[in-house]
């Protein structure tokens, strides 16, 4: 169906939220205003706080009610610093002074376990981890303990609280108490996000935000608004504004969308549409494909997986992206969409440039396709970055070779921060087709990176380091697959064997 401009076109001056269960509607504010900002502005919420405005404190978490997550809704803890208010227009947001409770103390549980943990300290950073506990509570799958490190790594404490708070987060993991957020929750079942056409400002101040629910009417106002600008996660995006004063005329979430969001496993194929959770890719390959999952599982905050999508990873192109390269090497498609249809793109040829995508005009990403490795295929991937937690690559990579007989038959070596795009390393690949599956043969692949990539040198690493650190990824494939499978995240503590992967001493 199109859409008439002059329908199209038509706007409403205010967006409508729930805050703490009562409904909120918000007036000529930028669309660019973040959740963060009317929280402690108009709306006088200031329990949560501004440390980074960038999505690395944690101070500012709140959490929103997703009622369209697999599996049903839930609550997901979010970086608020990070999210424009029309994103949550239809939606329900929790701060923490919307946990009080009846009863004697008024406290909600998670409050009352941090507090007699002595888990705060200034209390700057306390609103940011109660609300990270919360989503915790209401979780019933933190199953393993590098489940509970994940969801607290994006809640910092400059007074070194954590062992309290990690002990709080223990005994309050999983407890889903019958509460009102717990009705709330439930009560949210069947809602699905609703449509938005808002403007603020007149003349050259004028900002729009869309909220589409097709892709006929996305690709209306993609017509109607060149330079249109899409957003989900708003992770990356949102840094533009809180920290480069950015203002954009015209946005357009996809998040009422429903095909984008896709999530499918059947009959060895995987469908992950655009839209997808990076938090909910993670939960359904931790067993069904441990690569990906393994690299997710340091990708960054759970606020930030809890927002940033699969499609926003990947169309950003950045070299080090770090779902691009496990993706290269489980040779995934691309499939985008315009208003002549569809077209698929091998994930090779998907990346053109530096930031650059094989995009055209008036097309977006709207699904990765991707089949699980042969069970001859022996599939690895690894991430270097200066922390464990919360840290951008300095070297990533996803690995598959097939080995039939002991021979292998194919091979595909992709890696991030070595080049102006994620790439795969094909000379290394040719040495190691046709070669007994051996670290004789790992090594002999290892010593063509050098010859392969040029990387540069910046603050997370030396031209050097980066080599030094890809030629060992090669090198160590080859003991991390004597594995009879390859490890899940609870198997082991992670980040072990990519700590001894960089470890060689620089040359003289």
């Amino acid at each position: 169906m199109r859409y008439a401009l002059g329908e199209m076109e038509a706007v409403r001056l205010h967006v409508n939220l729930h805050v703490n269960g009562q409904l909120r509607e918000v007036y000529g504010v930028s669309p660019t205003t973040t959740l963060l900002e009317w929280l402690r502005g108009p709306a006088g919420l200031p329990g949560t706080k501004e440390g980074c405005a960038e999505g690395d404190c944690g101070a500012c978490t709140v959490v929103v009610i997703d009622p369209d997550a697999p599996g049903g809704p839930r609550l997901r803890g979010v970086n608020s610093c990070l999210l424009f208010l029309p994103l949550l227009h239809g939606k329900h947001v929790i701060t923490v002074e919307g946990l009080r409770q009846a009863g004697d103390s008024g406290w909600h549980p998670v409050q009352e376990v941090l507090v007699a943990a002595l888990g705060s300290q200034c209390g700057y950073c306390t609103p940011g981890v109660i609300m990270s506990m919360v989503e915790a509570c209401y979780r019933g799958d933190l199953d393993a303990a590098w489940k509970l490190d994940d969801q607290m790594c994006g809640n910092l404490c400059r007074c070194t609280g954590y062992r309290p708070i990690r002990e709080a987060t223990e005994k309050i993991a999983g407890l889903r108490p019958e509460d009102r957020i717990s009705a709330l929750v439930r009560d949210s079942e069947g809602e699905r996000p609703l449509t938005l056409r808002y403007a603020s400002g007149a003349g050259a101040r004028e900002q729009r935000f869309f909220v589409p629910g097709s892709l006929p009417e996305l690709f209306d106002l993609m017509d109607a608004h060149p330079g249109l600008r899409l957003v989900m996660g708003a992770t990356d995006l949102g840094l533009d504004v809180t920290k480069k004063g950015e203002r954009f005329p015209a946005l357009a979430s996809l998040q009422a969308i429903p095909e984008l969001r896709r999530l499918e496993h059947a009959g060895g194929r995987w469908t992950i549409g655009a839209t997808v959770r990076l938090a909910d890719l993670e939960d359904a390959t931790d067993h069904a494909l441990p690569p990906v999952a393994r690299m997710l599982r340091f990708f960054g905050s759970r606020q930030i997986k809890n927002s940033a999508t699969v499609g926003g990873n990947l169309c950003n192109a950045s070299p080090i992206g770090d779902l691009a390269p496990v993706l290269l090497a489980l040779d995934a498609t691309i499939v985008v969409a315009g208003r002549a249809g569809e077209r698929r793109v091998p994930i090779d040829d998907f990346f053109v440039g530096y930031r650059k995508t094989a995009l055209r005009p008036g097309e977006l990403l709207v699904r990765v396709e991707l089949s699980d490795p042969p069970a001859a295929a022996k599939v690895v991937a690894y991430k270097v970055s200066k922390r464990r937690e919360m840290d951008i690559s300095a070297v990533a990579a996803g690995m598959c070779v097939v080995v039939d007989d002991g021979v292998v038959t194919s091979a595909r070596l992709g890696f991030g921060g070595m080049a102006a795009t994620p790439i795969r390393a094909r000379t290394a690949e040719a040495a190691l087709v046709g070669q007994p599956w051996s670290q004789a043969a790992c090594d002999a692949a290892a010593a063509c990176i050098e010859q392969e990539f040029r990387p540069l040198s910046d603050h997370r690493g030396s031209a050097w380091y980066r080599a030094t650190v890809a030629r060992n990824f090669v090198r160590g494939m080859y003991a991390d697959t004597l594995r009879e499978a390859v490890p899940r995240l609870s198997d082991r503590p992670s980040g072990t064997l990519l700590g001894d992967l960089a470890s060689s001493a620089p040359p003289r």
